[in-house]
């Protein structure tokens, strides 16, 4: 771990930290902004805020979409442009390939505290192959197993699962066995996996690999039957969108459903006994999406003469045990830094934390954008009861649809 994590530091590109908090020429108050969105905000301010105080900066966090941030960079006015964002790790690579963020420095002992899965996702491979580091992970997001303890146990197995939610939608009209959203690539994550499905394999130096597309590999679709005999029992249905999975689940009407930590609140008011998982390993391991929340310095830090402040507060404040215990305490999510992490104490946090182990990064790349339409469309399709199409054919229409988009 040491080594490896020794090789990804010294992988970095090296952007040298300039002395902090300079004033301007004119004496002026520095000031460093920061786009956040509505369920961040509030944290952000209060968390960045601190940092300001001590280092002699007013920071200001503007509130934004967080499905607009991404877009909203490539176009805002200069004077009235972020320093830094809060941003998801799947941006990196087109924020990284159109210079909106600029690489980080982090230090060895800044870097130990955080997994490499985790600074993984927020590199970007440069034209020599070498991972750049463009973000600081601050929290960490996985779907799970949810499981209602009143109906079902936990299974053992991934045909334990199978078993009792079949037994539990056969128990009354209107029950599910395991509800999951139809046609959501990212919910469906799990069950994808462990058909050993995979959207990008990785080169020799551990780079995604573009030109490996996996969702209709060998193995996968040497699998597809199951996913025929699930459509066949009524297991799963593309008529089950994200609201009526969730209804169904919170009316006891479902015994597993696979959600995220998004639902914990929702989760802790139920009523309901749960317990999270992570969905039983099956041909393969049955891992979710990682999702990895965390800032970017954006290339206005420059312009705006706050580089090295900016610098300072994303590659080093942020990822600080501190930081990210007050972060994930705000924001219902589990802390990237290890530290951090090791303090959580509300259970359900914990679990859907546990639930995420082995779990793939959501792929950073731009080509990942040719992948959701057409692996979404092969889920829908083959949860269509006697309309379904064949989940061989689905998946392998699928892959070859990708394919031909990437080029």
């Amino acid at each position: 771990m040491k080594k490896h994590l020794a090789k990804f530091v010294a992988g970095l590109t090296v952007a040298a930290f300039a002395a902090l908090s300079m004033p301007t020429a004119s004496g002026a108050a520095t000031t460093l902004r920061i786009w956040a969105d509505a369920d961040r905000k509030a944290s952000v301010e209060k968390v960045a805020g601190a940092w300001g105080k001590k280092n002699g900066v007013t920071v200001t966090v503007v509130q934004k979409d967080f499905g607009k941030i991404r877009d909203d960079l490539k176009t805002v006015d200069v004077a009235t442009a972020p320093d830094v964002i809060v941003g998801a790790h799947d941006w990196v690579g087109e924020l990284a390939a159109n210079g909106s963020v600029i690489p980080l420095t982090v230090s060895k002992s800044v870097a130990a505290k955080i997994p490499s899965y985790s600074l993984d996702a927020f590199s970007y491979a440069n034209a020599k192959g070498n991972k750049v580091l463009y973000g600081a992970p601050v929290a960490l997001e996985n779907v799970g197993l949810v499981v209602n303890t009143k109906v079902a146990k936990v299974p053992t197995s991934f045909d334990d699962m199978v078993s009792q939610a079949l037994a539990f939608q056969k128990k009354a009209t209107g029950n599910f066995g395991l509800v999951i959203p139809g046609g959501d690539a990212y919910h469906n994550y799990p069950l994808f996996s462990g058909l050993c499905g995979y959207v990008f394999g990785k080169d020799a130096k551990g780079n995604l690999n573009s030109s490996d597309v996996g969702v209709g590999n060998a193995k996968l679709l040497a699998n597809a039957s199951q996913i025929d005999s699930w459509n066949k029992s009524g297991l799963l249905s593309s008529k089950v969108d994200y609201g009526i999975a969730k209804n169904a689940f919170l009316a006891g009407k479902a015994a597993f459903w696979v959600t995220g930590p998004w639902e914990k609140d929702t989760l802790d008011k139920s009523g309901l006994k749960v317990q999270i998982v992570q969905m039983p390993k099956n041909k393969c391991d049955s891992v979710p999406f990682l999702g990895v929340q965390g800032f970017m310095v954006t290339k206005f830090a420059k312009t705006h003469g706050v580089e090295s402040q900016a610098r300072d507060l994303v590659g080093s404040y942020m990822m600080s045990a501190g930081a990210q215990t007050q972060l994930s305490s705000e924001n219902g999510r589990a802390p990237a830094n290890t530290d951090a992490a090791a303090k959580i104490t509300d259970p359900l946090l914990k679990q859907f934390a546990a639930a995420g182990k082995g779990g793939v990064p959501m792929p950073n790349i731009p080509e990942m954008s040719s992948v959701w339409g057409d692996l979404g469309t092969a889920w829908t399709n083959v949860f269509k009861g006697a309309d379904a199409t064949p989940a061989k054919s689905a998946f392998r229409t699928a892959g070859k649809n990708i394919v031909a988009k990437i080029g």
